[in-house]
């Protein structure tokens, strides 16, 4: 399902992990993989309320619990700039989709990193 929401569809999502070659591509390319297929699910299921888009989101972040791996495997980790890079994109993707009041704290809840 393609994207409809313009401002979602045209987002760098990850910029600052993909200018950090302490990243490596092939998994930074998974954790966005990861934030679009969250807004392909928003865009379906349009959560009517910020505990709906809370499900949402922590079930992405739990995506990105078990991604934790690949990076360590990959010599890297999830670590002060990729854990607020990662939170920066959930809050983007809250505020897109209509969510201005949504806590990034909340959006997150269930991260290991």
């Amino acid at each position: 399902m393609p994207i409809s929401n313009e401002q979602v569809s045209t987002h760098p999502f990850l910029r600052a992990l993909y200018e950090d070659d302490y990243y490596p591509d092939h998994v930074v390319d998974r954790g966005r993989a990861i934030l679009l297929a969250l807004c392909e699910r928003i865009e379906r299921e349009r959560p009517a309320g910020l505990a709906a888009l809370y499900e949402l989101t922590r079930a992405a972040t739990e995506e990105f619990n078990d991604l934790e791996a690949a990076f360590e495997a990959a010599g890297s980790e999830i670590e002060t700039v990729a854990r607020e890079e990662i939170a920066g994109n959930f809050d983007f993707v809250a505020r897109a989709y209509g969510f201005p009041d949504a806590d990034v704290e909340e959006l997150i809840a269930t991260r290991e990193w």
